[in-house]
């Protein structure tokens, strides 16, 4: 028996972006046809023509998403969506979708009719195709994988990477809702657990559990750029938190940033359940993740054109790398940020 000693890293340890470097490093891009790869919101590809905006996304049960109080058709609408908010944060319109599902056998057909009529509100919203997928079995649970697939004028795309010192930290919506949202229906479970015969009083949270179970893809902000001719320089979705896709942006862009904390816009309901948890609202908005918003950066020439949009607040500034990415409180304080949001792993 051979006695040597087997190396073991443990995935934890590189974390899902540690992993997604490591896997990227040992793969370049070959083809002529193949723009941009892993590391941005999806992958562009050129067949000729308009540019193929191409990103996919899992949803593992237990992982990502809790039945106890996720209807499937709620589920089914959310899956799709989230895969739209990438090809938003590309400036592209999403145009197709397949989705691959495998389920284990306590669903019923009548079950995955429920999953798929979610998926069908959502393509009939965004005006989008389904056009292809896969079933299987699974030993357990439910796991959920959709491609998306957009397109954009090849001088329209937006990337991480644009970002300059200058330019204008723009978000579209409201940040925290959705992260105070999934801590509602946690605690409710746990309420149930305990005492399966009480009902959930949950008529003055609609807002914050509807940010939760059927987030929107920003598909209107996209459409007025192409309006208005605006293009943001750099642009991410807010899947993990606004600090960890800040950080994105900064790290593909080679630059700093800051955050006016006052600037940080966060709905009334949302830091009103965040201080009954005993939370901080602007940790909540900075790390809490799910909002699906649009994190975007534009020349201080184009500010007058930002101003004009519906729902989208300027929080900062993009500043050089050696700045650092920072907070500045509303205390005064400047306080270096840390991406805590969401961990895969």
């Amino acid at each position: 028996m051979d006695d040597q000693k087997i190396n073991r890293t443990d995935i934890g340890e590189l974390g899902e972006f540690g992993l997604i470097d490591r896997i990227s490093s040992r793969f370049k891009l070959n083809r002529k046809d193949s723009l941009t790869g892993i590391g941005d919101d999806a992958a562009v590809l050129d067949y000729g023509g308009a540019p193929v905006i191409v990103t996919t996304d899992l949803l593992v049960e237990g992982i990502h998403f809790d039945l106890m109080y996720q209807p499937l058709k709620h589920l089914g609408y959310k899956a799709v969506i989230v895969n739209l908010s990438d090809i938003c944060a590309m400036n592209a319109i999403p145009k197709h979708i397949t989705v691959s599902i495998a389920i284990s056998n306590r669903f019923s057909v009548e079950a995955i009719d429920e999953l798929y009529e979610g998926i069908g509100m959502a393509c009939n919203a965004y005006d989008v195709d389904l056009i292809g997928g896969d079933t299987t079995s699974s030993p357990k649970g439910l796991t959920i994988s959709i491609t998306a697939i957009g397109s954009v004028a090849a001088d329209r795309i937006v990337y991480r990477s644009g970002a300059k010192p200058g330019d204008i930290l723009c978000v579209t919506g409201d940040l925290g809702a959705a992260y105070l949202g999934l801590q509602i229906l946690e605690r409710e479970k746990q309420v149930y657990l305990a005492a399966p015969d009480m009902q959930p009083e949950l008529s003055d949270k609609k807002y914050l559990i509807g940010r939760q179970l059927k987030p929107e893809a920003r598909l209107e902000s996209v459409r007025y750029f192409e309006k208005t001719g605006l293009l943001p320089t750099a642009m991410i979705d807010i899947s993990d938190g606004l600090a960890s896709d800040l950080m994105h942006i900064c790290k593909a862009s080679g630059t700093g940033a800051f955050i006016e904390e006052a600037h940080v816009p966060i709905h009334d309901e949302a830091r009103t359940q965040a201080m009954e948890f005993r939370m901080d609202p602007i940790t909540c908005a900075l790390n809490g993740g799910e909002d699906y918003e649009l994190l975007f950066t534009v020349s201080p020439k184009d500010l007058e054109k930002v101003r004009f949009m519906d729902s989208v607040y300027i929080i900062g500034e993009i500043t050089p790398k050696s700045d650092g990415v920072t907070l500045h409180t509303s205390g005064g304080q400047i306080l270096p940020i840390t991406a805590q949001g969401w961990k895969h792993f």
